[in-house]
C-alpha cells in the first residue's frame, strides 16, 4: 500500500515536477535587479512550467528510444529521491529570499525589505503553473485530435510528426495574422496618444529661436511630446551664466517627430535646414543624438554638457519610434537604426562641406536604443579622412554589433563588465565607480566613451546564458551587483529578461538609470571643457543632484512639475 502523502510520487509527472521545482527555487535567487513579491512568484511559475515541460520532454524521449525504464520498488525509490530533494531546496530557497533580495537592494542603493511576502509567492506560482498546465493541456488536446485524424491515411509515427508540424504551423499564422498585429495596433496607439500630437498638443512656444515656434520650419503639432519636453526645457544662458560666473547663451536644440513624414531622409533633411535657420553650425559643439524607442532625450545627458560649455551647443535629435524600448528593439529594430544613418550622413555631409576653422566640433551622442542606432550611424570609412570629434554612448544594448566587437577586443585580464582597449587612445570605458580620464591623460584625435553599468542587464544580458553563464558571471562581480548571483540554466536567462524589463526601476547611478555625475565625467573627458577641473565638476555634480528629474536646470524641472 502506498503511502498517501506520497502516492504522487508513483505517477510519471514525479519526475517533471522535481524538476520544474528545481528551476522555481533557481528563480527565487538574486539577479541585478530587485523584485517584488509578485514578480518572483510570477517567474517562479513560468519557470516551473518550463522545468515540468522539459522533464515530459525527456521522459518521451526516452520512451521513444525503448531506453530501460525502472519499474516497482526501485521506481519509487527514484522518485523520492530526486523529488525529496526538489522540495526541500525550493522551501529552503523560499526561506531565504528577503535575505537575498535585500542583498540585491542593498548594491543597488535601495533600503532593505522588511520582508517578502512568502506565502503570495507560493500561491501566485502555483496559480501562474496551473494555468500554463491547462494550457498545455489544450495544446496536447488539439495535437491529439489532429494525429487521430490522420491515423486514417498513414502510419502513427508519421501522423504524429505532421500532426506536430500542422499545430505549430495553425499556431504561427494565427499569431502571425491576428495576435501580433492586433498587440502591436494596440501598442503603437497608446504610445501614439502618449506623444499629444496635432489636435492633443499644447500651444507652441512665441519664441522663435524654439523649434515649433514662429518662423520653425518642424511642426509643433507633429513633434511628439518628449521632443517638446527636449526642446523647451534647455538650461538658460542666464541659468549657466550663474553656474559659471561667465557669459554664456542659450543652448540650441532642434528635433524633429516622427510624424513629420514618413521618410527617414525627409525628416533628416528638415532637420539640417532647421539647423541652418537658428545659425547652429556657428556654435563651438554640435552633437548629433539619437533618442530612445519612445523618443525621449535623458536630461542628464544634455543640460551637463551645456553646463560645462557655457551653453555654446547645438543639439539635434530625429525621432523614429513611439514605443518603449525593449518593444522598438523587438518590433521596429530597423525604423531606429535607418532613421540615425540618415540623420547622420546628412548632417555629417553639411558639416563637412564647411571650413575646418569655421565649423563646430562634431559628436555624437545615445543612451539605450539609442545609443545602437546611434552606432550603427557611426561610419569610420566615411569619417576616416575628416573624423568628428567623439562619442558618447550610454546604456548600450546587448545586440550592439560596434559594443560587442570593441567588448571583445578588450585587453587580457580586462573585465568585461568595464574594459580597456589598448592604451585606451581611441575608446574607454566608465561606469558610476570608475571615469574615462583614469586611463591617463592622452587621447587621440578622436575620443569615444562608453558609459555603462554592471547592474544594467539591457547591456549585460546574453542570449546564450540559457546553457552557459554570462562572461561577467564568470568574473569577480561589481560592486552594484549582489555577491549571491548564481547560474542557472534557462533560469538565469529569464531572470535576466526580467531584470531587462525592471533596469529603471531602480534609484539614479544603477540600472539603466545613468545619473548625471556620471555624464559629467564621461561629457568633461570626451568634450574636453576649457577650464575645467574637480571643483568645477564637483559643483555641477550638486546643482544636477538637487533638480528633480535628472537634468540640470531648475526652470526646466519646474516646468516638468507643472505639466507644462
Amino acid at each position: 500500500m502506498k503511502v498517501p502523502v506520497l502516492a504522487h510520487l508513483s505517477q510519471p509527472a514525479a519526475l517533471p515536477l522535481a524538476l520544474g521545482m528545481v528551476f522555481a527555487a533557481a528563480s527565487l535567487t538574486p539577479s541585478l535587479v530587485p523584485r517584488e513579491w509578485a514578480l518572483l512568484g510570477l517567474l517562479a511559475g513560468l519557470v516551473l512550467a518550463i522545468g515540468y515541460m522539459l522533464g515530459r520532454l525527456v521522459q518521451t524521449l526516452w520512451r521513444a528510444v525503448e531506453f530501460p525504464e525502472a519499474r516497482g520498488t526501485w521506481l519509487f525509490v527514484f522518485r523520492v529521491a530526486i523529488f525529496v530533494p526538489a522540495l526541500v531546496l525550493l522551501v529552503h530557497n523560499l526561506l531565504r529570499v528577503t535575505d537575498w533580495q535585500n542583498s540585491v537592494r542593498a548594491h543597488v542603493g535601495m533600503e532593505p525589505a522588511e520582508d517578502v511576502t512568502m506565502a503570495g509567492i507560493v500561491l501566485l506560482m502555483a496559480g501562474v503553473f496551473t494555468v500554463l498546465y491547462l494550457l498545455g493541456f489544450v495544446i496536447q488536446w488539439l495535437f491529439d485530435r489532429l494525429r487521430f485524424r490522420l491515423y486514417r491515411y498513414m502510419a502513427p509515427r508519421a501522423a504524429g510528426t505532421l500532426g506536430l508540424v500542422l499545430l505549430v504551423g495553425i499556431a504561427f499564422i494565427v499569431s502571425r495574422d491576428w495576435v501580433l498585429p492586433a498587440v502591436l495596433q494596440g501598442l503603437d496607439n497608446t504610445y501614439e496618444t502618449a506623444q499629444n500630437l496635432f489636435d492633443t498638443a499644447p500651444p507652441p512656444p512665441g519664441n522663435g529661436r524654439v523649434p515649433g515656434g514662429p518662423g520653425s520650419l518642424v511642426s509643433w503639432e507633429k513633434m511628439g511630446q518628449p521632443g517638446r519636453n527636449f526642446v523647451t526645457r534647455a538650461p538658460s544662458a542666464a541659468e549657466i551664466s550663474t553656474f559659471t560666473g561667465r557669459p554664456a547663451t542659450d543652448p540650441i536644440r532642434v528635433y524633429v517627430g516622427r510624424s513629420q513624414d514618413d521618410s527617414a531622409e525627409a525628416r533628416a533633411e528638415l532637420a539640417l535646414q532647421e539647423l541652418k535657420r537658428l545659425n547652429a553650425f556657428d556654435r563651438k559643439i554640435l552633437v548629433v543624438a539619437s533618442p530612445t524607442g519612445t523618443g525621449w532625450l535623458d536630461p542628464g545627458g544634455h543640460d551637463t554638457l551645456e553646463f560645462m560649455h557655457d551653453g555654446d551647443i547645438a543639439t539635434v535629435a530625429v525621432q523614429y519610434s513611439y514605443m518603449q524600448s525593449p518593444m522598438a528593439l523587438i518590433f521596429e529594430t530597423r525604423t531606429g537604426l535607418d532613421q540615425a544613418t540618415a540623420t547622420m550622413r546628412t548632417i555629417y555631409r553639411h558639416w563637412r562641406s564647411l571650413p575646418q576653422d569655421g565649423r563646430p566640433r562634431l559628436y555624437m551622442h545615445g543612451l539605450s536604443l539609442g545609443a545602437w542606432s546611434s552606432m550603427y550611424a557611426f561610419d569610420i570609412f566615411q569619417m576616416i579622412n575628416e573624423p568628428i570629434s567623439g562619442a558618447l554612448w550610454t546604456g548600450s544594448p546587448f545586440p550592439s554589433y560596434l559594443w560587442g566587437r570593441v567588448t571583445a577586443a578588450r585587453n587580457d585580464g580586462s573585465p568585461y563588465v568595464l574594459p580597456k582597449v589598448e592604451e585606451g587612445e581611441v575608446i574607454r570605458f566608465a561606469s558610476q565607480y570608475v571615469t574615462p580620464k583614469e586611463q591617463g591623460e592622452t587621447w587621440g584625435r578622436m575620443r569615444i566613451a562608453f558609459l555603462q553599468y554592471a547592474s544594467d542587464a539591457i547591456v549585460f544580458f546574453d542570449p546564450n546564458s540559457f546553457w552557459r553563464p554570462p562572461v561577467w558571471m564568470r568574473e569577480p562581480l561589481a560592486p552594484d551587483v549582489s555577491p549571491e548571483l548564481r547560474f542557472m540554466p534557462v533560469v538565469t536567462q529569464l531572470q535576466l529578461g526580467l531584470d531587462m524589463l525592471l533596469a529603471t526601476h531602480v534609484p539614479d547611478g544603477f540600472g539603466h538609470n545613468y545619473a548625471a555625475g556620471d555624464y559629467i565625467e564621461a561629457w568633461a573627458a570626451v568634450s574636453q571643457p576649457e577650464a575645467w577641473n574637480a571643483k568645477k565638476a564637483m559643483a555641477l555634480k550638486t546643482l544636477c543632484e538637487g533638480v528633480p528629474g535628472a537634468g540640470c536646470s531648475l526652470s526646466a524641472a519646474l516646468k516638468a512639475a507643472e505639466g507644462k
